[in-house]
């Protein structure tokens, strides 16, 4: 079925979600503060907004990919945002990666404005996000996921319904981004160390990718790595605020977070390196600086 969408954030997830959605026969309304942003969007098929109320005023769905808490509370509840343009019984899917907590306070602000809010957090990448194989966790009345199944499916390879309120699903997408980052910094900290001992970052990748020590965040960012790739699939600050994300949440229901709090201080380290619209990646060059400055190492030398 066809439907009027709007997408909030055409970046490197939200323009790949805009192409499937366009290349699934969908009318597609989109909005971005960056013109180029903009271009690729119009270039994918979708028709261009002023504001996220314009594109709320222009269809039945609007899923926002913007980059925090922040910036949806703008889009969703300011000056020229959704709420108050959008048609009530309107769907607002939240897409981004927030807090559980703040996920469930934007539903039910939603609800209270007469629209039908999910929260749907995405995982894959931006490859993926194009290929449309890119997984996606929905939170929210199982009705309403069964209703626009249709939608969710031109979006994404593997949909999960994780449960009946707003915030369930971004309580499942910060538990995977915990072990990302966790894997990310393991995989940083193994390389690094290959490298110091002489060996070829080449053939060490190769061996981890058909060994005990592979994993998907492995053949992804030190691939990106041993090739010396330079394209930004996700930057090092968006994992930053992620793990901290999943390290607050873990506070929140008293659960022991020592791997990813470690984690988070890495990540940060990195980004205060200048290292946070690279790649996340990069976090192998806190290792390679020997654990950056004031942590020892030839950086605490």
């Amino acid at each position: 079925m066809a439907r009027r969408v709007g997408v909030i954030g055409t970046g490197l997830m939200g323009l790949g979600v805009t192409t499937r959605l366009a290349a699934g026969g969908h009318d597609l309304h989109t909005r971005d503060i960056r013109p180029e942003a903009d271009a690729a969007a119009r270039a994918a098929g979708a028709t261009i907004h002023p504001s996220p109320a314009s594109v709320a005023r222009a269809v039945e769905v609007v899923i926002t990919l913007v980059v925090d808490a922040a910036e949806t509370e703008e889009v969703l509840f300011g000056a020229d945002g959704v709420v108050g343009a959008m048609a009530p019984g309107g769907v607002v899917i939240v897409a981004s990666t927030i807090a559980p907590t703040d996920a469930a306070d934007f539903g039910r602000r939603l609800a209270a404005a007469g629209l039908r809010p999910l929260d749907a957090p995405v995982s894959g990448g931006p490859a993926k996000a194009h290929d449309g194989t890119m997984s996606m966790m929905i939170g929210g009345p199982k009705r309403l996921v069964e209703e626009f199944a249709d939608l969710f499916a031109d979006m994404a390879g593997r949909i999960f319904a994780i449960g009946e309120a707003v915030g369930d699903g971004s309580k499942v997408k910060i538990v995977n981004n915990m072990l990302a980052a966790i894997n990310l910094v393991a995989a940083g900290e193994a390389m690094a160390m290959a490298e110091r001992m002489g060996l070829d970052p080449r053939t060490v990748f190769d061996v981890v990718r058909a060994s005990s020590g592979a994993s998907f965040v492995f053949d992804t960012r030190m691939g990106r790595v041993v090739t010396g790739d330079p394209t930004v699939h996700a930057a090092a600050h968006i994992l930053t605020k992620d793990v901290a994300l999943a390290c607050a949440a873990a506070r929140l229901v008293a659960s022991p977070s020592p791997l990813a709090d470690l984690a988070a201080e890495i990540f940060r380290a990195t980004v205060a390196m200048g290292l946070g619209e690279r790649d996340d990646g990069a976090v192998i060059e806190w290792f390679r600086a020997g654990g950056g400055p004031g942590r020892g190492g030839k950086g605490g030398e």
